[in-house]
């Protein structure tokens, strides 16, 4: 067993239950100091890239890697009690949207490092125009949408790829910090997008929550409103694309796309 190996390369402890995702296995461990962990094992080739990408940050904005090898990455672990989707459903919504903020701007900071191997975001929206061109609909705007901004990127730069209030954990003294990046590479924009379609249907779906949470990000950010408000019709038509080739009902990605369009005008 893989995991096997790297409990005795680096002296670790298991401290909790084996956790499998669909790209990755997942195992608490301490280290001999007793420092709380978490050993990771990729199964999948993004669950690499986003490895390479968190040692780049350097413990930066996102957890710090103790140890790297192979398909293996060794972490610290989050202990912290708070959650950002505890947050948002309990009426600080606007809160949690700022701490996501905050971090997104702490992993867009330059570094004087060469980047890791990356994959630009025209390659990661590969799936929007097929599916636009079957499902019709609201894809077909996002997908004209995603296609413009594509075409003349702003303020390219690292980009985590999957920042939501799941990815950003509470590291306690460390404050909040993120995990599981796709590594990709383009418009800073792009990286909010995730937050609308989340935590949950209530949340990303709640009257009026879209416009608020628009506000909120492009003073944090400094992005424009418009702006914004287009990658998130793209980013949502994406993730509709996705569910859709699964099998699965895209209603929250749907929902929101449809929101942003009546927003656009």
């Amino acid at each position: 067993m893989a995991f096997d190996y790297y409990l005795a390369l680096w002296q670790l402890t298991p401290d909790g239950d084996l956790m499998a995702t669909r790209s990755s296995r997942l195992l608490p461990v301490r280290c001999r100091d007793g420092t709380a962990a978490m050993l990771k094992i990729a199964i999948e080739e993004e669950e690499r890239q986003g490895a390479a990408l968190m040692a780049w940050w350097e413990g930066a904005g996102a957890a710090r890697v103790l140890e790297r090898e192979g398909d293996a990455l060794l972490l610290e672990r989050a202990l912290g009690r708070s959650s950002l989707a505890a947050k948002a459903r309990s009426e600080r919504d606007d809160e949690a949207t700022r701490i996501i903020s905050a971090v997104a701007a702490r992993l867009h900071a330059p570094r004087p490092q060469p980047v890791p191997s990356l994959v630009p975001l025209s390659l990661w929206f590969r799936d929007l125009e097929p599916a636009a061109a079957r499902h019709g609909g609201v894809l077909l705007r996002a997908s004209t949408t995603a296609r413009e901004l594509l075409a003349a990127p702003q303020e390219i730069t690292v980009l985590h790829g999957d920042l939501h209030h799941g990815n950003i954990l509470d590291f306690g003294p460390r404050g909040w910090l993120a995990i599981d990046p796709k590594g990709l590479l383009g418009e800073r924009g792009f990286d909010f997008a995730n937050i609308f379609c989340n935590p949950d249907p209530a949340v990303a779906t709640a009257p009026g929550r879209l416009k608020r949470q628009v506000e909120i990000v492009a003073e944090a950010a400094g992005l424009e409103r418009s702006r914004l408000l287009k990658w998130i019709l793209a980013y949502a038509g994406l993730s509709a694309a996705w569910m859709l080739g699964e099998g699965k009902r895209p209603d929250i990605a749907l929902a929101v796309a449809q929101s942003v369009t009546t927003e656009l005008g």
